[in-house]
């Protein structure tokens, strides 16, 4: 009979192993399921009874895809029916295979500014923040898991949950006038979708407590020293602006589709997983690669410059 030892680490090279193969083979993989008392389609049903808004996306054919936040009237707050359509739309980019980067946007110069008020007055209960929780934890780790390099063009506020989901995003940019506030602390909770978590990842703990609890507003300077952000943009025009962060992000797509995407699932690995299965996944991935279209066409392209 196993040991409590051996069973938990069985347990835990299982798991390991099945995220290493969602890495690699990006189907959805939630956090959280029935054994975590999170049952999905209840969720779904009373988030369905907040409609507005839309979240929608473009494909492009070079391989950049945008994605907006489209609820101007509130300032692109999500309501229950944003946050199951940003679900579909990750399961969309989970197959799109052409796919290599993506842009997130609000629509009309504002990013979000989070929730909806009138679902969470209605969603009060400890119990349904908690379902929330999970779902959007969920919906935004397995965007992050994207095999797309991936940037959040900041205009105007993201806050609260505006500024958790940007925090998911590979990069951002933002035009000068834009701010980011994780305001969660003034309405009495936390950050609930993962930015906490993520934001410490990107400036550090010290920084994070700051700026979490000092609910700071964060504006395109403050942000950059923080390392928050790569760059601030020249425009502050709409459209101006998509086509700054287009361009942006054009020097880190350049090249098949396949190689960019092996390199997204990569990093993602490293970042996730313990040295040894990041290293297999690395492994794995190269495998993929080697000896494939994009290598053997590139070794004969430095073939010929060489004679």
């Amino acid at each position: 009979m196993e040991s409590t030892e051996e069973m938990a680490g069985s347990l835990l090279k299982t798991s390991s192993m099945s995220l290493r193969t969602k890495l690699l083979h990006p189907v959805g993989l939630s956090l959280y399921n029935t054994s975590h008392g999170f049952h999905e389609e209840e969720v779904k049903r009373k988030l369905q009874q907040f409609p507005g808004g839309s979240i929608d996306l473009q494909k492009k054919d070079n391989g950049i895809g945008i994605l907006t936040l489209n609820n101007p009237s509130k300032k692109n707050a999500f309501s229950g029916a944003m946050i199951l359509q940003l679900l579909e739309k990750v399961i969309e980019l989970e197959n799109w295979t052409e796919g290599k980067g993506l842009i997130v946007r609000g629509a009309k110069n504002t990013f979000s500014s989070g929730s909806d008020l009138n679902a969470v007055k209605a969603l009060g209960t400890p119990e349904d923040g908690m379902a929330l929780c999970m779902f959007m934890q969920n919906t935004l780790t397995r965007f992050m898991r994207l095999p797309l390099i991936s940037v959040a063009l900041i205009q105007g506020w993201a806050l609260g949950g505006g500024a958790e989901f940007l925090t998911a995003c590979d990069f951002r940019l933002m035009t000068r006038e834009s701010e980011i506030r994780f305001v969660h602390k003034e309405m009495g909770i936390i950050p609930s979708w993962g930015g906490a978590t993520r934001l410490v990842k990107i400036i550090g703990s010290r920084q994070a407590l700051k700026v979490l609890s000092g609910a700071l507003k964060l504006d395109s300077q403050k942000a950059l020293n923080l390392g928050m952000v790569e760059e601030v943009l020249q425009s502050s025009d709409e459209n101006e602006c998509l086509e700054e962060a287009q361009e942006w992000l054009k020097q880190f797509i350049q090249g098949p589709p396949e190689v960019i995407r092996a390199l997204k699932k990569c990093v993602s690995a490293g970042r996730e997983l313990c040295l040894e299965e990041a290293l297999q996944t690395e492994r794995d991935l190269l495998g993929t690669l080697w000896g494939g279209p994009a290598n053997l066409e590139a070794i004969a392209r430095k073939g010929r410059f060489c004679k």
